[in-house]
This record gives structure tokens, C-alpha cells and sequence, in this order.
């Protein structure tokens, strides 16, 4: 986005370059009379449901995202309502990658998907959607304790590492989600797709910390119930913005468990209704569980196995030094002694140094284009820390600058070269560089020669914290790979267009009060032109039903959708729930609710 549109909210105008790559204008004007048509239906269904189940006033949340049950949101206004609880919107194309999602959150933002589902999939879509975003997530950002858990999330997530094949099934997922939710997407594509998928999801091997943080996520943003287990209520936006699963959930045949560590156990699918939930008793002890979790990664661990997960992750990942100084890279390959201590670390390709998450001027990743490694530990016969040791110690082992070093670490490694550079930071060494430098294993193993040019050692005891991504991301220009699987855009037939007009002045009676007597003749085209369509029906059946208007056209167009909702199976709970709304107004609950 070459123009970056902040909408005037300090959270979204703090977005990070990389982050920013993934925002799409909502470009409002798309959503057709159906689209608008069909989030009226949701919301309507929404609340008339969950006004008895979900946790929290779900109008008055609404209301305060900048959310109505009449229109599809617009940007600007729930960027303007969330503004004032700390927090901003975005919207994107689809499924982005989940660290980028989980950093939005950090950043206190939401994101949008900007498209909406199709009539077809109106009870559940498989891709992410504006409802689901926007009428799940937006509505109990207003609750202080949930909204810090949200936020603590995404700042947990954003450092969690990944698998290579994470990244495999975050592709897959996306491709068939697109695929189910374009409008002409032939059967067997779409069956090659869930093959696919399914051959990903069966051979993912040990989950990585993003497979098992996303399960949390999954079990409470999304899916999570909070009270007790005879009586809970919903928060998580999957259910709120699903008008089958939020009723079906409440069943005795989905088990309620206690939402506790073991969670992490329960994995899920993203296409099927869940087998069992998990009740908190409070948000409180969401952050307890989070906690309990993030002491388990390698951004807190460090050490020998926080670099194999680096390793197996085969995508940039940053490896803190015990100095502070920063190494991001693609590792490749470390050392490792008799007690599996770390002897040295090593990047292949595009690799840059930070500290304090800021990248140190001259080394980025064009300088060290072709990789980066660099001993870790003591110095042999040393009880001081390497990087702890002051300049005039340094000086007393014969390290100063113009002058020729001579290191053994505990490890055997030894490095011989002209000083040249001692960089400190917070009185810490963190970076020596050599000259006409020979880097050895104890074995003879050459780790670096002469010829290969300047060399740059890290300082640093011990690895203490390895974590996705770059340090100082700007810098790095982690673009991350934005997928090239777009979301289809449709293209309206005439007789499609047709349709939307007849939506259109629908809404238009039932907003103005005015050109009823055009009903008749809407509905008289409907039935003979557009026999597959119910919700224009509902709606002109609601205007009749609500004004008494023409009691036998009324009468006419209720047999008509009895008619269908007996003869469509897929019509028939929909049809239902639209009856029951019509007979129950929304209107007078939302104004009697507290």
C-alpha cells in the first residue's frame, strides 16, 4: 500500500512497515445488496440467540466496535469506536500468516478479513469473513481482562517458532478455503484441495510452538466458553459469528472440559463443528495457561534445542547472545559439546546483527549476504564471562584493537586474527572484528579462513533466547512471503445484477417506508425468476408482517418460504430462524437489553 490509511486511530498509525504489506482497502462499495442483506440475516440471528448465551451485552459490544445489525461496518467508523478503548481495524485478503496475525494483536489492532460470505455459506464459512471478524472478535474488545489476554497473545505469538511445514499448511488451508468460498470453483478442485490438506495435516510430525499456541488460540479466541461447566457462556468469536454452531454447541453431544494446560493436546479442524469445548472461569486464567505455555519456548529457554527448533523452522529466526547482541538468519547448523552446550551457531544466506531489537549500522543482511557464524561461550581458564570482561581485561589477554588476538574457548575452538573493532553496548562486549582471521574446531574443522574477508565475532556466554522472525524486522525487510493465492473476485452476470436491484429496493421500503406497493411486483418477479432465492422473500415477508400490509400477499409469501423450508433441506433451519425473527423483533430486545 503506497498510501498507508491509518483512519486517524494511534494504534493502526503505530503498524510496522511488514505489517502494514498485509492491509487491503475495504473498498466498501463491493458488498452488494445480498452481502448486506445477508449480514442483516446473521446479525439478527446472532442476537436473537445470544442474548441468552453469550458472556457478555452483545449490543452494547457491538456499539462500542462501531458495529449496527443493519449494515455491513465500515472502517473508519469501528476504527473511530475502538479508538477510544485503545485498539484500531485493518482489513486483509483472507488468511495471512499466523505470526502476522498475532503481532496485529500485539499492536492492539484487528484484523478484518474484508470479504463476506456467501448466502450459501451463511450459517459457516471456512474462510475468514467480515462477520466472523468483525461481529466475533470486535464486540468483547471492550472487556479491560479479555482484551489484555488478546494482546498478551499476540505479543507470546509473534515470537513463537514454526515448523517448515506450519508454513506448508498455512498455504494449503488458505488455497481451499478460496476455493470454497469462490462462487464457480469446480467440485474436483476443491477435492484435490481437502487431499492435500490432509495429506499436510496427517505428516506434520511434533508439533512446533505455533501448531501448539494456535490450539490455545483456537480452544479460547475462537471457540471458548467461560463460566461454569453446567452453565457456560460464549466468547469465542468462531461461535459468536456462526449461527449453527453457537446454537448446536450448547448441546449435551459436545463435551465441556475445564480449560487448563492440557488443552495443548486437543488438536482441531478448521472445517468440521467441534467435538468438545473448554470453559475458563475467568480470563484471568487464560493468561495463567498462556503463561505456563510461553516458559516452554525457546524465546525463554535458549540454548541447544531453541536452535534446532531455528534449524528445523528452515525460515529467518534470531538467536539472542547472553551480550544481548542479536544474530537473525536462516540456521543451518551448530556445535555442540559433551553436555549438549552450545559451541558455536551458524546462518546461511541473508543474515543481520541487532541489539535491542535495532539493527547495528554496516551489518545487515547485504553485508552478511552469504551467512553469518560465530563461536559461543567461555574463553578458556576464565571465570568471568566472556562479554563481561572490561576493556582492560580484554587488553591484559591480549585483545585490543591493531593488535593480534590469540582465543581458545572452553570448547577448543580457537580464533587467531587482527583486531580491528570491540564493539560494547550497556558495558557489555557483544562484537570483536578480525582481520586476516583463522577460525578452527579443536578437531582441525576450518569454520572461517583468511580469505573469506573481515571476520565478526559474536560475544556471548550462552544462547539465551531464540525467536521467529528477524530482530529489527523494518530492517531486515522481513516482506514476508505474502501468499499468491488471492481471494476471488466475482464478476456479476446481468441477471445476477437483477437480483441485487430487487435487494436493494427492499431495503429501500423498509428503511424509507416508502414505494410499498412495489412488494407485490418484487415478489411476483422472485418467485418466477429467482425460485432459488429465500432471503429477498424473508424480508418482504418481515416489511408485510411488521406493517400489516396486504394480509393475503402476506399470507401468500409465508406458504411460499413454509413451502421451500419443507422441500430444501438446506433452506429448512434457516428459513425457521428467519420466521422466528420476524415474530420475535430484534428491535424491542436490543432496546430492552441492560
Amino acid at each position: 500500500m503506497s498510501d498507508f490509511n491509518d483512519f486517524n486511530n494511534p494504534q493502526v498509525a503505530k503498524l510496522p512497515k511488514h505489517l502494514r504489506q498485509f492491509i487491503v482497502d475495504q473498498h466498501y462499495e463491493k458488498y452488494t445488496p445480498i452481502d448486506q442483506a445477508v449480514w442483516r440475516y446473521v446479525m439478527r440471528q446472532n442476537y436473537s440467540y445470544l442474548k441468552h448465551v453469550a458472556f457478555y451485552p452483545y449490543i452494547k459490544g457491538l456499539q462500542r466496535a462501531g458495529l449496527s445489525i443493519e449494515h455491513i461496518p465500515d472502517l473508519q467508523t469501528m476504527n473511530d469506536n475502538l479508538g477510544k478503548i485503545g485498539w484500531g481495524a485493518v482489513t486483509v485478503d483472507g488468511f495471512i500468516p499466523p505470526s502476522a496475525f498475532m503481532e496485529y494483536q500485539a499492536y492492539h489492532v484487528l484484523v478484518i478479513a474484508a470479504d463476506i460470505r456467501q448466502i450459501n455459506h451463511i450459517e459457516y464459512t471456512p474462510a475468514p469473513d467480515i462477520i466472523h471478524e468483525s461481529a466475533g472478535h470486535a464486540p468483547i474488545i471492550a472487556d479491560a481482562d479479555y482484551n489484555s489476554y488478546l494482546s498478551y497473545f499476540g505479543s507470546i505469538g509473534a515470537k513463537a517458532m514454526f515448523s517448515s511445514k506450519d508454513f506448508e499448511l498455512y498455504e494449503s488451508i488458505r488455497s481451499l478455503s478460496i476455493l470454497k468460498e469462490a462462487v464457480d470453483a469446480p467440485a474436483e478442485d476443491i477435492a484435490r484441495a481437502e487431499k492435500q490438506l490432509q495429506q499436510i495435516s496427517e505428516n506434520m510430525g511434533e508439533p512446533s510452538e505455533m501448531a501448539l499456541l494456535s490450539r490455545l488460540h483456537w480452544w479460547t479466541v475462537e471457540y471458548g466458553l467461560i463460566g461454569t461447566l453446567e452453565d457456560p457462556k460464549i466468547y469465542g468469536a468462531g461461535l459468536l459469528s456462526s449461527i449453527g454452531e453457537s446454537s448446536s454447541c450448547m448441546s449435551d453431544k459436545v463435551e465441556k472440559l475445564w480449560y487448563n494446560i492440557d488443552t495443548l493436546n486437543y488438536s482441531y479442524d478448521i472445517t468440521k463443528p467441534q467435538p468438545q469445548l473448554f470453559v475458563t472461569e475467568n480470563f484471568q486464567n487464560l493468561i495463567d495457561v498462556l503463561e505456563t505455555f510461553a516458559d516452554t519456548m525457546a524465546f525463554r529457554k535458549g540454548g541447544t534445542e531453541s536452535i534446532v527448533k531455528a534449524i528445523e523452522c528452515k525460515n529467518p529466526a534470531t538467536a539472542v547472545y547472553s551480550s544481548g547482541l542479536q544474530v537473525t538468519g536462516i540456521f543451518t547448523d551448530m556445535g555442540i559439546d559433551g553436555n549438549d552446550a552450545l559451541t558455536f551457531i551458524k546462518t546461511t544466506g541473508p543474515s543481520a546483527i541487532a541489539i535491542a531489537n535495532k539493527q547495528l549500522e554496516g551489518h545487515g543482511k547485504f553485508y552478511h549476504k552469504d551467512g553469518f557464524s560465530s563461536p559461543v561461550g567461555r574463553l578458556k581458564n576464565q571465570t568471568t564471562a566472556f562479554e563481561d570482561l572490561s576493556l582492560e581485561q580484554l587488553k591484559e589477554l591480549g585483545i585490543a584493537i591493531d593488535k593480534r588476538a590469540d582465543l581458545t574457548f572452553e570448547s577448543g575452538i580457537h580464533v587467531t586474527g587482527l583486531v580491528k573493532e570491540i564493539l560494547q553496548h550497556e558495558n557489555k562486549t557483544i562484537l570483536i572484528s578480525f582481520e586476516d582471521c583463522t577460525v578452527k574446531e579443536s578437531n582441525g574443522n576450518v569454520l572461517f579462513q583468511p580469505e573469506w574477508g573481515m571476520y565478526d565475532m559474536a560475544v556471548g556466554e550462552s544462547i539465551v533466547s531464540v525467536f521467529n522472525g528477524a530482530a529489527d524486522k523494518d530492517a531486515y525487510e522481513e516482506i514476508t512471503h505474502i501468499s499468491d493465492k488471492q481471494t476471488h473476485k466475482v464478476v456479476y452476470d446481468e441477471k445476477t445484477q437483477q437480483l441485487h436491484a430487487i435487494y436493494r429496493a427492499v431495503r429501500e421500503i423498509r428503511e424509507n417506508g416508502t414505494n410499498q406497493e412495489q412488494l407485490p411486483i418484487l415478489f411476483e418477479r422472485l418467485k418466477s425468476e429467482y425460485r432459488h432465492d429465500w432471503l429477498s422473500a424473508m424480508e418482504i415477508l418481515e416489511i408485510l408482517y411488521h406493517k400489516q400490509l396486504y394480509p393475503e400477499l402476506e399470507k401468500e409469501v409465508r406458504n411460499y418460504l413454509e413451502l421451500k423450508s419443507a422441500n430444501e433441506a438446506d433452506h429448512t433451519k434457516l428459513i425457521n430462524d428467519g420466521l422466528h425473527v420476524i415474530e420475535n423483533p430484534v428491535t424491542q430486545l436490543i432496546n430492552n437489553e441492560d
